[in-house]
């Protein structure tokens, strides 16, 4: 028969994000206990004590997800240079058989301008562009014939240039992604190479975003796993 805290700790565990929760003291632990204790009577056949429940979670280990957090923070703490570019525009067409010929030619264009920011991601059935915003006349014109299926205007990019080490863990982007998220920051478009992540939102959003990053990479930088 298991012990009660093997129970508990299984049930927690079936739920990283409950677990990733714990660690940030984000949980009510006699809550937790209330909510988990039919289960725990069920698999151990007995009644069991919600003090008892409250204890053994108490008493859990800090386990695999709590090592994962925090190699994660020393990954944050580590980033290098933050870059920010403003007035964007993005534009998304259905793929078809013109529209590489289309993109070939756009690029050349851009590629005789300095510092021209764009980035064209393809897709299964569509392909997103994004370029400065004085470039919008340009797309209009190459992609004319084109069936563009959504336009968008007043973006701003935030690029975070990550240790090589975060191919190699997963949940890095996650712990991005679900700061921005808290702050209610709406995520237009994602870019991503192996070490850099973009993150395409409002204009109005930007100094939010940026400031959130940077205090991301201030806070973690001397978290030690």
């Amino acid at each position: 028969m298991k012990s009660l805290g093997k129970i508990t700790e299984e049930l927690i565990n079936k739920s990283p994000f409950l677990r990733e929760a714990m660690s940030e003291n984000l949980i009510n632990i006699s809550s937790l206990a209330r909510k988990l204790r039919p289960e725990i009577e069920k698999i151990s056949e007995k009644e069991v004590n919600e003090g008892a429940i409250v204890m053994a979670i108490k008493r859990m280990p800090p386990g695999y997800y709590h090592q994962l957090d925090l190699k994660i923070k020393n990954v944050m703490g580590e980033i290098g240079d933050i870059l920010v570019r403003s007035n964007l525009a993005s534009f998304t067409f259905e793929n078809s058989d013109t529209l590489k010929e289309r993109q070939l030619e756009l690029v050349n264009i851009l590629n005789k301008e300095n510092d021209s920011f764009f980035a064209i991601t393809r897709g299964i059935t569509e392909t997103t562009i994004i370029v400065n915003s004085v470039h919008t006349d340009k797309i209009s014109s190459l992609f004319k014939k084109e069936k563009m299926s959504s336009e968008s205007q007043n973006l701003a990019s935030v690029t975070v240039k990550l240790p090589s080490i975060n191919i190699k863990l997963h949940g890095v982007y996650y712990y991005i992604l679900k700061h921005l998220a808290w702050d209610g920051i709406n995520i237009t478009e994602i870019i991503s190479t192996s070490n850099e992540f973009t993150t395409v939102v409002s204009q109005s959003d930007i100094d939010k975003a940026f400031s959130i990053l940077m205090k991301l990479k201030r806070n973690n930088s001397e978290v030690i796993a």
